[in-house]
């Protein structure tokens, strides 16, 4: 997949699938903008991507914090794909009754207030040029019931919402949007959100194991590049196919 002289933006991409995402679109020729909140994580994927060729900047940014992701957005300037990948990982999971409200707010403040806000504080150079892509990383607990997680799983099912709402809005600007909803994946986030469960959940999926990160990014990268040019609107699910059972 051919992204030279593309500049792709990559939320939350100092760890995990974030930051696998952001090494492929640099192998595929893109320059990358990369952010999150750890400035030494941050120079660390920078100095990885330029040890192989790759071009890439970084940019520290909290999406729980309005006026850094304008900030962000302002610093960026003129972003061809917009990667809104950023999570709140380090917040406790926790079922109906054991949710507090200041947990409660941070969970939708990183997956649903940053990413609108800084999409739309993007698009108007996107529709201005005519072309542009958006990749929404949601999760596959916002197509199912989820008894210990109910408010991770209605924040990504808000962004999906976002997906589709931005696809019908801007597809005649040659906008595209879609969603990249993975499943179990084997990242130090999850672990550390859900430690053995991890892999009950790998195991429980037909095809019997926990994703690698590089395999999310992969169908991310597939569909901020040109091979999906007909693709909007969609939310992919990448889950060893467990919403199939």
């Amino acid at each position: 997949m051919k992204l030279q002289d593309q500049r792709v933006l990559v939320t939350g991409a100092t760890a995990g699938i974030g930051q696998e995402a952001a090494k492929q679109f640099a192998r595929c020729g893109a320059s990358v903008v990369i952010t999150g909140r750890n400035t030494e994580r941050g120079a660390q994927t920078v100095a990885a991507i330029e040890a192989v060729g790759g071009r890439a900047e970084f940019i520290a940014a909290d999406l729980n914090d309005i006026k850094s992701v304008r900030r962000l957005a302002e610093h960026a300037g003129e972003i061809d794909v917009l990667i809104n990948n950023a999570a709140a990982t380090r917040i406790r999971f926790a079922p109906t009754l054991e949710q507090d409200v200041e947990s409660f707010d941070t969970i939708f403040d990183v997956n649903v207030r940053g990413p609108f806000f800084l999409t739309a504080a993007l698009l108007p150079k996107m529709i201005a040029r005519g072309s542009g892509a958006i990749v929404n990383i949601s999760t596959m607990y916002a197509s199912v019931g989820v008894a210990d997680a109910p408010v991770v799983a209605a924040a990504k099912a808000a962004l999906e919402s976002f997906t589709r709402s931005w696809a019908a809005a801007f597809g005649a600007n040659g906008i595209r949007v879609n969603t990249v909803a993975p499943g179990p994946t084997r990242t130090d986030g999850a672990v550390g959100a859900l430690g053995g469960w991890l892999e009950q959940l790998g195991s429980a999926t037909p095809l019997g194991r926990t994703a690698d990160p590089t395999e999310i990014a992969e169908a991310i990268v597939f569909l901020a590049s040109p091979q999906a040019s007909y693709l909007t609107g969609a939310t992919v699910v990448v889950d060893g196919g467990f919403n199939a059972i």
